[in-house]
């Protein structure tokens, strides 16, 4: 009996798990199509899991047949031969149905074949102007991706020509196997021009639903995939949806295509706080308040309140407090109106400064990277400085143009930022009219292998026409020094000296900073820098002023919302040129 007993107890033990060996074995071909394979099969994706399930090994090695084939497909192979052994039977041989007890081995071998190019490369009717990928022509490599970005772009084009409905309605693909060549004709058809018909709105609960139409801005004109994309960007950037998405009708209504827009809305309140660290400014608090659907229209308003310089060395304690409104689709749909309002206390090495402003106006898009905005502003306070105590008032018209077209605004290896603002002024109670200018511009270059080195070049150019220094806020004037102009230098470091100790700020400056940015691996990267600036008394810079430099190393790690950023600089001008050292953290690239 306790033999009987033993035995029953060792036949309800778990089996070890016999573990399962997976190879594949390519013949011809090269080492992209080998990679491709690998990453197609299901039965060697299962062996990097861990998996132990005899039956899932069958199901895998039944389905890598197509899954292999396609991958063959993809590099242009159309004669290979594919054989997946499962303990020495063919995998297609097996019923699925039928519990095996164990898997040891899995063998998949494939012959590659020949490589086929295109023959024939055919796709009609194409609308005016449709440009096919280069690739899709007779001579090149016969890849499936290509076939089907063909086809995809003589659908688009007629997209783009008005025709919502096209369509590809037929294929007819032969591989000639003694050429080695594959003919390819497709057909398509471009269906009916149509307008842009009645628009529904889907899943808003709180915004309104004519605030929705309005922010879209999708007008009964010919059908148009851009204005499609514009209007989708049009809700995103209000910030009051968590998605905001354009659907296209699958069918025509009297020359028409119906359209919805279907919306999940954010929640309308927001709060946040932060809190930051360096050995330049000190400790900073800052906290806000956002409403992100205000009056039921996406008006997005927000309460933001910083605290600046405590234990720092860049004065005394910053203090700020201010509002802003946006309103969108204002007048047309690319059109906001802003207005906002802030009272400053800055207690700056060279200044001290309290201020009230406020400036309302409106922000044109043109397309996806052009920004204007005009506005009228106020402002009045009172600053000491080196030029002794005053009181200032003064009205402008702020204009600002900004072009971005980068291709990561925090982590760009490519492309181009320009930024002007002018504001001229009419002082006000003994201040000085004039104008005040800001210009920044960047330019971004990669190279090497796979563009791992990236030269970014920033220029910053700034003027005080027709006013005095003693007569407009010290915060108009231009200083140079810290993270935002030259590293390295201590902040603020570079401005006019009256003589006697005494300093202001300068009615001119300029700025440059240079980089090389190179990436160690995906994560890490390494740049050298090298920033330089001027500030002068003159309108124009370059004269009646003095410069000054620094360079240093600086680390990145990139994350999902940009790099982290640790730069170490010293002075390359000056007495204690490379005698001194200042640190920069903070989130995304220098500039």
């Amino acid at each position: 009996m306790r033999k009987l007993l033993t035995v029953l107890a060792l036949a309800f033990l778990p089996l070890p798990a016999l573990s399962q060996n997976v190879t594949l074995n390519v013949t011809g071909g090269d080492d992209a199509l080998e990679t491709r394979l690998q990453t197609a099969s299901l039965t060697l994706a299962l062996e990097d899991d861990g998996a132990q399930a005899p039956q899932d090994y069958v199901a895998a090695a039944r389905a890598d047949y197509r899954r292999l084939l396609t991958g063959l497909y993809a590099e242009g192979y159309y004669g290979g031969t594919i054989s997946i052994l499962v303990d020495g039977i063919e995998a297609a041989r097996l019923d699925p149905l039928v519990r095996r007890g164990s898997v040891s081995q899995v063998d998949l071998r494939v012959t590659a074949g020949p490589r086929f190019t295109f023959g024939r490369a055919d796709v009609a009717p194409l609308a005016p102007g449709t440009l096919l990928p280069e690739a899709f022509s007779r001579g090149q490599t016969a890849e499936a991706q290509v076939i089907s970005d063909a086809a995809r772009a003589a659908v688009d084009g007629w997209r783009d020509a008005g025709r919502p409905l096209a369509d590809v309605t037929g294929q007819d693909i032969v591989a000639r196997h003694p050429q080695t060549e594959l003919d390819v004709t497709v057909s398509v058809d471009p269906g009916p021009r149509l307008t842009f018909g009645d628009v529904q709105v889907d899943g808003n609960e709180n915004v309104k639903t004519d605030r929705i139409l309005a922010i879209a801005g999708i007008r009964p004109n010919l059908f148009s995939p851009a204005e499609i994309a514009e209007a989708e960007a049009n809700l995103r950037r209000t910030g009051a949806f968590a998605s905001a998405t354009v659907i296209e009708g699958d069918r025509a209504v009297n020359g028409t295509l119906p359209i919805t827009i279907s919306v999940v809305e954010q929640q309308p309140r927001r709060v946040g706080a932060g809190i930051e660290f360096s050995t330049v400014s000190g400790l900073t608090l800052s906290g806000f308040w956002m409403h992100r659907n205000l009056l039921g229209g996406a008006e997005r308003f927000r309460v933001d309140g910083e605290v600046t310089g405590l234990s720092g060395g860049t004065g005394g304690i910053d203090y700020s407090l201010g509002a802003t409104f946006l309103r969108p689709a204002t007048f047309r749909s690319d059109t906001d109106l802003y207005a906002n309002a802030s009272i400053a206390q800055l207690d700056e090495p060279s200044f001290f400064q309290r201020d009230i402003t406020a400036e309302a106006g409106i922000i044109r898009r043109i397309g996806t990277d052009v920004e204007l905005q005009f506005g009228l502003g106020l402002a009045a306070g009172e600053v000491s400085d080196d030029l002794g105590d005053r009181s200032y008032a003064l009205v402008s018209l702020p204009l600002e143009g900004t072009v971005d077209r980068r291709s990561d605004p925090f982590n760009p290896t490519s492309g181009y930022y320009a930024n002007l603002s002018i504001a001229p002024f009419v002082g006000l109670d003994g201040t000085d009219s004039g104008a005040r200018i800001v210009g920044d511009g960047r330019i971004y270059r990669s190279f090497g292998e796979d563009d791992r080195v990236t030269l970014a070049f920033r220029t910053q150019i700034g003027s005080i026409i027709g006013a005095e220094a003693d007569s407009v806020p010290a915060s108009y004037l231009f200083f140079s020094g810290g993270g935002g102009t030259v590293r390295g230098q201590p902040y603020q470091s570079l401005a006019v000296d009256l003589g006697g100790g005494n300093e202001v700020g300068g009615t001119s400056f300029f700025g440059a900073q240079m980089e090389a940015r190179v990436g160690v691996t995906d994560t890490i990267g390494l740049v050298g820098f090298y920033d330089t600036g001027f500030i002068g008394t003159d309108e124009v810079p370059f004269d009646n002023g003095e410069w000054h430099a620094g360079a240093g190393i600086g680390l990145r790690y990139n994350t999902g919302i940009g790099p982290i950023r640790l730069d170490v600089a010293t002075p390359t001008t000056g007495d204690d040129a490379g005698e001194r050292i200042e640190v920069y953290i903070g989130i995304g690239q220098a500039f």
